[in-house]
């Protein structure tokens, strides 16, 4: 079931990458709802998204680089 969130937020993120914002508001909602090892390759996503689309970096940021202290939250 998670990995079938992992792909439906990809999904999601390639309609609304035309828009910063709602790209943005997007990865905000999938980092709270993912497992850690999912938001490892989300960011591998984004990078290779924002290689085409470099107006996305900025959503980067809302991605936590060590997702350790979000291990509690999957249990």
């Amino acid at each position: 079931m998670p990995r079938a969130m992992l792909s439906y937020t990809k999904e999601v993120l390639k309609k609304v990458s035309f828009d910063v914002k709602l790209f943005c508001d997007e990865i905000k909602k999938a980092v709270k709802r993912l497992l850690p090892h999912e938001i490892e390759e989300l960011r591998e996503f984004v990078v290779e998204i924002t290689q085409k689309r470099p107006q996305l970096k900025v959503a980067l940021s809302y991605i936590p680089h060590n997702t350790d202290h979000l291990l509690d939250r999957a249990v």
